[in-house]
């Protein structure tokens, strides 16, 4: 990777350190807020309930997720994306200080405001300064997004292993929340430093251009004919991602839940049904890159694997609960291990997907929509995992059980069908010669 580093510019290296410093605290505080809250205060936290830890982390999740999409309207139209970038670093920096300070719930929400508000400004502006580094180049970009990448998951596994060490281990969660806001501050001011080695890349909104009329009237055009077979077949295949989307999100953000709560340990606000005897936190993703393109297996393929390996990770939740209820004692902390393992391959495996496949497939009238609808098909499964889980805890082994079975048996589906599914978006030779043209 140094050796491909060397090959771009400074500018990308400043995005994607930019990037590293904020999943950091990202990472190191997503998991802090779901104990902190329901810590016994003597022990440094609020001693809420674990009902309102579980919809505050899920209130945490969506908003982060939706608000790029605000951050992302207004960095198209109307402020410089470069300045909007240091600006979501400090309201993230005000976010994380607010929660270390926090005395009770209206200090969680006040700093889930401000922690995704700041996101909403930082996350897709970064990608998109990037990106314009590289804009005449598409394999270039591919390589560099494919890095970028790997820097973002570099701040995930530290926030989630050695900064965690501080709230677990260490001063504290509020110490660790203070960790946060200062790893924010000491990326904007890299950020700071570093805007003057990214050439043009964001000074102005990014739509603003030098199309011509002529331009935009044929674009009009196009953007008014009926949809081809094949186009209307591919609208299909990509809503029944999107909705297999929402679906593995929500089951994958719900998998922390109890974790936390039912297999945490007790003086980390836990039940105590798993033995922590390893230390620290082992829930930091197994990062890896599986971008050997010549031996990867097609998208339908990996997007079914992905769903199946998260189903497992479920399934291990009703077996760890199982071992527990009949045995008395709290179960190995291997459990955990190998739900970790599931959730971190199948994310490896799904995550990457949507936004490619959706931007390779979808119809271009339609490509901004169906864009959109990826990431608020997310919002809607990171509001509803929290009160999911809270109403599946009521006969957790049962409530999981069936939540295992439906999670694999759609990852089935879609690895049974997956060759139909290819052949619906790849279409005829006859219905690629229709769509050719019509574009």
């Amino acid at each position: 990777m140094l050796e491909q580093l060397k090959k771009f510019p400074f500018g990308f290296i400043v995005c994607c350190l930019t990037f590293t410093f904020e999943r950091l605290a990202y990472y190191g505080g997503k998991w802090g807020i779901a104990i902190f809250v329901v810590l016994e205060a003597a022990q440094g936290g609020l001693g809420l309930t674990t009902e309102q830890g579980a919809v505050f982390s899920s209130q945490f999740v969506a908003w982060t997720y939706i608000t790029p999409i605000i951050g992302g309207f207004i960095a198209d139209r109307w402020v410089s994306p470069r300045l909007l970038v240091p600006l979501g670093e400090i309201l993230m920096a005000a976010g994380w200080f607010a929660i270390s300070r926090a005395q009770g719930a209206g200090g969680v929400w006040l700093a889930i405001i401000l922690l995704a508000v700041g996101t909403g400004f930082f996350k897709g502006n970064v990608s998109g300064i990037n990106g314009r580094q590289f804009a005449s180049d598409k394999d270039t970009l591919t390589t560099a997004f494919s890095i970028q990448y790997m820097f973002v998951n570099i701040g995930s596994f530290i926030g989630t292993t050695f900064l965690a060490l501080i709230g677990t281990q260490g001063a504290g969660y509020r110490a660790m929340f203070m960790a946060c806001a200062v790893f924010m501050l000491i990326d904007a001011a890299w950020w700071l430093f570093g805007m003057k080695y990214l050439g043009d890349a964001g000074k102005k909104p990014f739509l603003i251009d030098n199309r011509t009329e002529n331009v935009e009237a044929a674009d009009v055009a196009k953007d008014k004919r009926p949809l081809t077979k094949l186009e209307k077949n591919r609208v299909i295949a990509i809503l029944i991602l999107t909705f297999l989307s929402g679906l593995f999100w929500l089951f994958w953000y719900l998998l922390y839940m109890p974790v936390y709560y039912e297999f945490g340990p007790a003086s980390q606000g836990g039940m105590g049904w798993a033995n922590w005897n390893l230390g620290a936190n082992l829930m930091a993703a197994v990062w890896n890159n599986l971008s050997k393109k010549d031996k990867d297996p097609s998208m339908m393929t990996k997007t079914a694997l992905g769903i199946m390996l998260l189903g497992l990770g479920v399934a291990m939740m009703v077996l760890g609960a199982g071992i527990y209820n009949g045995s008395g004692k709290p179960v190995g902390v291997w459990i955990i291990i190998m739900t970790a393992i599931l959730m971190s391959v199948g994310e490896m495996l799904f995550s990457p997907l949507g936004n490619s496949f959706i931007s390779e497939y979808a119809p271009k009238k339609y490509l901004g929509t169906l864009l959109g609808a990826w990431p608020f098909i997310i919002f809607f499964a990171g509001l509803a995992y929290g009160p999911l889980y809270n109403a599946m805890r009521v006969n957790f082994s049962r409530s999981f059980l069936i939540a295992a079975i439906i999670v694999f048996a759609s990852g089935a589906l879609m690895l049974f069908f997956r060759n139909k599914f290819q052949a619906m978006v790849e279409g005829t030779e006859e219905q690629r010669r229709e769509l050719a043209e019509v574009e």
